[in-house]
Parts: C-alpha cells; sequence; structure tokens
C-alpha cells in the first residue's frame, strides 16, 4: 500500500484503487496526513470496508453497519443508537476482528458492565443493560445475515438485564395531585403534564402538538407527529408506529385547561406547537416536584403507565387501552401491563359468582 509525500504541503497522502458495490473499478485519493503511518492506517481502513471482509475490525464493520442503517432508521432512533455504539461498545470491540469476537469476549465485556458503578454507586439499572447488550446482538445478526458470519457469539455469551423493569413504577390520582400542586406556579408544566397523565401521550407526542390538534367543541386531541431535539435541531417525525396515529377523547376539566392555557400564548397559530419545549423541561419539573418528598420519584415515561394503570382501574379492556395508547398490538399492552391485570380476573369471578 504505497503513501506519498508532497513537498508542497509537507503532508502524506495515498491512493489507492478499488471495487465499489456496482462492480465498477474505481480511484480514491486523500491528502492531508502529517504522519506517513497515518495515511497507510486510513487507506487499509478504508479497503477493509470496502471488501467487507470480516477479518476487518469491529470499528471498520460499524461504518458498514451505519452507512446501511442510517437509511432504514429514524434520525432519533439512530442517534440513540450511535451513543450506545460509540460509548459501549467499540471501546471494548473497536480493535478486534469481527470474526474473532467471541463468547468469552462478550461474557468478558458483560460483566464490566454489571460491574459499573457510577459516583454515588449506582449500577446500571438491569433495562439498560439488555439495551446495550441487545446492540451488540443486533450488529452480529446483522454480520450474520448480510456477510456470512458463521453465528452470532452473543448466542452462546447469554443475554444481561432485563426488558421490563422488575418493578412499574406509576402514580395514583392523588399522587399525581400532590405533584401537580407543586409545579402548577407554571402554567406550561401544569396544563402539559395534566395533558401527559390524562391521555398516556408520549412525550415526543406531547411536545409536536400543534394548536389545531386540538379539538375544543369535540373534546378530542389529534396525534399524528412527534418532536425529537437533535443536537442543535428541533425534528418533528410521524408517531412511533402507524397505530399511533390516532385521536384521544379528552375530559372536560382536561379541555378547559388546554383552552385557558392556550388563551395565554401570544399571538397563537394553528400551526404552532403549544408546548415550544424540550424532553429536558419536562424532566426539570419532575425533579422539582418530588423534590420535597412528598410524592416518589418517577421518570417522565412512567406517567404513560400511571395512565394506562388509570384505565385498568377504571375497568377498560386491554384493546381500548391499546387504541388509546397508540400501540401497534394488543398484545404489547397485555405484555407491558400484565401484573396489573390479574385482580381484574378475580373481579370477574366475583361478579359471576353474584349472578348464580
Amino acid at each position: 500500500m504505497p503513501s506519498y509525500y508532497d513537498e508542497k504541503t509537507k503532508t502524506w497522502y495515498v491512493k489507492c484503487y478499488y471495487t465499489d458495490y456496482t462492480g465498477t473499478k474505481r480511484q480514491r485519493k486523500k491528502r492531508g496526513f502529517k504522519l506517513q503511518r497515518e495515511a497507510k492506517e486510513w487507506e487499509r481502513n478504508f479497503l477493509e470496508t470496502q471488501q467487507a471482509d470480516l477479518t476487518m475490525t469491529f470499528e471498520n464493520f460499524i461504518k458498514i453497519y451505519n452507512e446501511d442503517m442510517k437509511h432504514r432508521l429514524r434520525e432519533y432512533t439512530f442517534t440513540q443508537k450511535q451513543y450506545i455504539i460509540n460509548k459501549k461498545l467499540l471501546p471494548f470491540f473497536g480493535k478486534l476482528p469481527v470474526s474473532q469476537i467471541t463468547p468469552a469476549n462478550i461474557r468478558k465485556w458483560q460483566n464490566e458492565l454489571m460491574a459499573y458503578r457510577d459516583e454515588e454507586g449506582n449500577p446500571y439499572s438491569e433495562t439498560y443493560l439488555k439495551t446495550i447488550n441487545n446492540q451488540l446482538a443486533a450488529i452480529l445478526n446483522y454480520a450474520v445475515r448480510y456477510y456470512d458470519l458463521k453465528e452470532n457469539p452473543c448466542r452462546k455469551a447469554g443475554s444481561i438485564g432485563k426488558s421490563h423493569a422488575d418493578e412499574m413504577q406509576f402514580w395514583t390520582t392523588d399522587e399525581f395531585k400532590v405533584f401537580l400542586e407543586k409545579i402548577s406556579d407554571k402554567p406550561q408544566a401544569r396544563a402539559g403534564f395534566l395533558t401527559l397523565y390524562y391521555t398516556g401521550l408520549r412525550i415526543g407526542e406531547l411536545l409536536a402538538l400543534e394548536y389545531a390538534d386540538i379539538d375544543f367543541e369535540g373534546c378530542k386531541l389529534t396525534v399524528n407527529k412527534s418532536y425529537q431535539r437533535i443536537g442543535q435541531r428541533d425534528v418533528i417525525t410521524p408517531p412511533k408506529t402507524p397505530r399511533s396515529v390516532r385521536t384521544i377523547s379528552i375530559p372536560v376539566f382536561l379541555r378547559d385547561e388546554l383552552k385557558s392555557y392556550t388563551e395565554r400564548l401570544y399571538s397563537l397559530h394553528k400551526h404552532d406547537r403549544i408546548f415550544p419545549f424540550t424532553k429536558h423541561f419536562f424532566e426539570h419539573e419532575m425533579i422539582r416536584g418530588t423534590k420535597s418528598g412528598d410524592v416518589k420519584k418517577i421518570r417522565l415515561h412512567d406517567i404513560r403507565h400511571s395512565h394506562a394503570s388509570l384505565l385498568i382501574e377504571l375497568g377498560f379492556s386491554p384493546l381500548a387501552i391499546a387504541d388509546r395508547l397508540g400501540h401497534e398490538k394488543v398484545e404489547t399492552t397485555l405484555n407491558t401491563y400484565s401484573h396489573l391485570f390479574p385482580h381484574k380476573r378475580d373481579e370477574v369471578a366475583e361478579k359471576l359468582q353474584s349472578c348464580f
């Protein structure tokens, strides 16, 4: 692999030939390297990604993986995936050839993750461990499916973490009312949390709500988009799944709260977001509202679980709850909230007994 020195710029450059995915032979030139070894390393990495030989390093295979997946995933999802890859996978597996990643390597990596403790002595959550492990498994499955890796070593290594937390956190209506008192000095926080608790919207769906999405006469909200903050950009996308596009009926008191809140917003147009904030604003308000200790701390997403729990207590069917939450399948609702349904089975038996 030849490299060349440019006397004029006092830097090194490489010039190499490769065959692209169409079978066309091409030339690639790269300039500006201060050291000859940097030029040679760049050329070696470039040719590896073109040849897609699994003797290439994991970090070079990730370049191929990313190039493919960025066209197939939502931008926000892709960005989240990159964080895990860069922070949790590449530091350990980056220099290993893909074909030489073994179950033993993976178990060593898993043990390091499970042993981790932050400055306050807290480990990674079980669900986060599962998420990280699943990302590695997905990448190696990709190598099996499209690049003829013999088998995925994650299968032999086994998994870590759990798909769902041992105990789902949620607020009862009484707990929510205590929290609401703490943050009601900010109208935008009060209106936002009322909407989250009594509709079950995802935070991205709430942040994307426009004035035109509220049917004040019909007491309904139209959910057809989601908001994310990616880098320094506001990004509006379709909701998470096709079934997430939905119309939600809201109680009159929530309609009146939203009407009062939006009337305070200056020069509001129909396509203006009524909550022009980011997720961070509502996370900060949750910290403020639970700081006194009068109500337990839960995650922002747990307010959606709180709404589901409320619907279950009110006796709604899994199908009705799935429709309101925008779940793609009713099985998702049953799997997520199965532990909240058993007492409902007992109520069925009791009501049948009263009929005899």
